[in-house]
């Protein structure tokens, strides 16, 4: 599989994955994807299992990425068994199983009928973001009609995120990919009674954050060395990862405190 069907397959489970994140987690080694001759990754369908089992550890366990890994050699090396060698067993066993086949749904995914009940799924992937999530990737246009259909949203809820400036078309009126996120995020939010107005705060505050962070890196940008714009744009991506935790730190703070907690 390619990264890109590989992305399709997690979504429905983990909507905040994306091709960043996957090659993030393959540079800290705990997945290993094959190579083509041409560079391209090549993912089997045991190599599917073990990117579900890091990501459902780091929701819903909250696992740091050291801990998951520590978890994996273990499972690799035969010392522990944490329901995923049997998920490997099984993803080796379908190996010959085509694309067509997993995505009708003929092909179960994960082990639901003999798991436990899990508890409810945060919306959220928690844990910290990392400079590499921050990178951009390939430039995606969507029209409205894609991302209406991509973030599962109405015409309406749509106009709402427009009209408060939460959602910005570019040029010629195509959306980026971000615009999916940030719309599923909005739609998931407004199911606790949050509207599309409500959420400016979060848009000023993104604003001043972008701002002060630009401020930083502008200097580093201007200086006449060759790679300044690269330095400069690693320095954002670094930076932008710090302020993004120390946000959900303080808003973390914050509601313990309200909750007198």
């Amino acid at each position: 599989m390619s990264i890109g069907s590989v992305l399709d397959l997690l979504r429905p489970d983990f909507p905040d994955i994306t091709i960043s994140k996957i090659r993030f987690l393959e540079s800290e080694g705990l997945i290993r994807p094959e190579r083509t001759p041409s560079g391209y990754r090549r993912f089997s369908v045991a190599d599917y299992e073990r990117l579900r089992f890091v990501l459902t550890a780091q929701r819903d366990q909250y696992l740091p990425l050291k801990v998951i890994k520590e978890q994996l050699e273990a499972i690799d090396s035969g010392a522990a068994t944490l329901g995923v060698r049997e998920a490997r067993a099984r993803a080796h066993s379908l190996r010959g199983v085509t694309d067509a086949g997993r995505r009708s749904g003929s092909v179960p995914d994960n082990d639901e009928d003999d798991a436990p009940a899990a508890p409810r799924r945060l919306g959220v992937v928690p844990g910290e973001i990392t400079p590499e999530e921050l990178r951009f990737d390939v430039a995606v246009r969507l029209t409205r009609a894609d991302l209406l259909a991509k973030a599962g949203i109405e015409d309406r809820f749509l106009d709402d995120l427009l009209r408060a400036g939460l959602i910005v078309p570019g040029a010629g009126g195509f959306f980026e990919a971000d615009a999916v996120t940030l719309a599923r995020a909005a739609k998931a939010m407004a199911e606790f009674g949050l509207e599309a107005r409500h959420l400016r705060a979060f848009k000023l505050a993104a604003d001043r954050e972008a701002a002060l962070v630009a401020q930083i890196a502008a200097p580093i940008a201007k200086s006449r060395d060759a790679d300044a714009r690269a330095r400069a744009e690693e320095t954002v991506r670094e930076l932008a990862a710090l302020s993004l935790n120390l946000h959900a730190a303080l808003v973390k703070a914050a509601v313990r405190n309200a909750l007198g907690s």
